[in-house]
């Protein structure tokens, strides 16, 4: 059956730029054009509204979002004390209760909250995770019942107790420990929401980036079993290294979110000079042996990976270590790895001369424009944890982009709303004027540029055989002051309209 979209105007991101109409033939675009339109069997009219293709967010984590969605979230809480509050108010929501999106640095005392705390607010097993994942507290019955009292990473005070402060192999094994206790019911309905969610913004397509050491098997398994129900299109990127168990799954990603480091805001992220605040420099995950034996089979496997790269020294070991790889390749073989378009999620610490071997390697880099927004900038948590200088270079954009790099966008949903419209007016307000983009580099970069690093070269634009993925708008994304309110009338996804207003 073909529908006919009649519209003010419909930016297609293609080299015939505009139309007034489209034409859509199942799950795919026949034509845009302008004037008298071909006939259709339905017509949709939408009268006033711009058309712009599907929104593409290259890095979310959909259970994660789900759940946020659903209250159970500390991430509007401005102190420690609201924050518990807010877990109070929550205690009785289920059991065992994990709680998503505390930020201390957005508290006027940057204390974390300790077991005794939790355990006088709740019995029951609780875990309060940290926005960004990388540091959670448990109260007494979460740490018995989730058996992580043991584990390296584990916070102790003076007296040797758990503080309830986890770290590293602890904080996985609790957050493991707690989606692995969810029926199948709950997580299929925390995927669904977020989904939904993301339809309801414009996205069209999610790169899930499952991380199995945090959420379990289970978890990607249940998303793979239901991606057909999907309001959107789903590509999944697996962080688990077991090559064997990825090939079975017969998807053609691995990584993706495998983690080097952690993260800026909770000082795990591994820096080549200590941070500004604290002491230490956080670690890296692997040693080179392991990483380059792990990627050099993944990709004689076939496989397109990904890595988690944040600080500076876990930059340096993934160009170090890619650079490894395609040494050991022939002349055939590189132009085939460089075609793969292997990927580095978040590269925030990059250097000019480590984007310019990133763009030697062929590497493809996934981008998260609100970091930049919520935490970059003067007297701001990365200028805190970094010093000026070292801050001042973070998330280069613009550097990426004329340097010829694969570049797309995505939320890392839920340590950043799933809302392309804050990446886009996070590109164009970068703490660095030399870094920022203009509206319509910043639209590219979150439809074609997110849909590129994962071989989508049917979406992201309108033209004849794309993807039927698109949205409309009755204020135009290109013109609005503020994009940041602008949300669809009308959103589709593979030919199918998922969200109507």
């Amino acid at each position: 059956m073909k529908t006919l979209y009649r519209a003010s105007r419909v930016r297609t991101l293609a080299l015939f730029a505009e139309g007034e109409w489209l034409l859509v033939d199942e799950r795919h675009v026949e034509r845009v054009g302008v004037g008298e339109p071909p006939p259709a069997d339905r017509t949709v009219h939408l009268p006033g509204t711009t058309i712009l293709p599907g929104f593409v967010d290259a890095h979310v984590h959909l259970s994660g979002t789900g759940m946020s969605l659903s209250g159970l979230d500390v991430s509007a809480a401005a102190s420690r004390q609201e924050a518990l509050a807010r877990v109070r108010q929550l205690r009785s929501a289920e059991v065992p209760l994990l709680v998503q999106g505390m930020d201390e640095t957005r508290w006027p005392t940057p204390e974390l909250p300790t077991r005794e705390e939790l355990d006088f607010i709740c019995g029951e097993p609780v875990l309060l995770v940290r926005a960004d994942g990388y540091i959670s507290v448990a109260n007494s019955a979460f740490l018995l019942a989730s058996g992580t009292e043991s584990l390296p990473g584990v916070q102790r005070g003076e007296d040797g107790s758990a503080t309830g402060v986890l770290r590293g192999e602890a904080n996985a094994r609790a957050q493991r420990w707690y989606f692995e206790s969810l029926p199948d019911r709950r997580i299929q309905d925390a995927q669904l929401r977020a989904a939904a969610l993301a339809a309801s913004r414009g996205v069209t397509c999610v790169h899930e980036m499952a991380v199995p050491d945090k959420r379990g098997r289970r978890d990607v398994e249940v998303l793979l079993d239901q991606q057909e129900d999907l309001p959107v299109d789903l590509v999944t990127y697996i962080a688990d290294r077991d090559i064997p168990y990825v090939m079975d799954l017969s998807y053609p990603r691995i990584g993706g979110d495998l983690f080097l480091d952690g993260s800026i805001g909770a000082r795990t992220a591994a820096l080549q000079a200590p941070y500004e605040d604290a002491a230490g420099t956080g670690e890296l995950a692997y040693e080179d042996d392991e990483l380059a034996e792990f990627l050099h089979n993944a990709h004689l496997a076939g496989f397109q990976s990904g890595l988690h790269v944040i600080g500076d020294a876990a930059v340096e070991q993934s160009l170090r270590v890619w650079e490894r790889v395609y040494g050991s390749l022939g002349s055939r073989e590189r132009r085939h790895f460089r075609a793969r378009r292997h990927r580095l999620e978040h590269f925030e610490m990059a250097s000019p001369g480590q984007v310019e071997r990133a763009a030697m390697l062929g590497l493809a880099i996934s981008v998260q424009p609100a970091f930049d927004a919520l935490w970059g900038g003067a007297g701001r948590m990365y200028e805190r944890r970094l010093g000026p200088e070292r801050a001042a270079g973070l998330n280069p954009f613009r550097t990426l982009v004329e340097r010829g790099l694969e570049v797309g966008g995505g939320s890392d949903t839920p340590v950043t709303p799933l809302d392309p419209m804050l990446a886009v007016w996070a590109l164009e307000h970068h703490h660095d004027r030399e870094q920022r983009l203009n509206r319509e580099q910043a639209i590219r970069l979150c439809t074609v540029g997110a849909a590129r690093l994962a071989h989508l070269e049917k979406k992201g634009s309108l033209e004849p055989g794309a993807a039927a993925d698109f949205a409309a708008y009755e204020d135009d994304p290109f013109v609005v002051e503020d994009p940041r309110t602008v949300r669809p009338v009308l959103t589709v996804s593979r030919g199918r309209e998922v969200h109507a207003r």
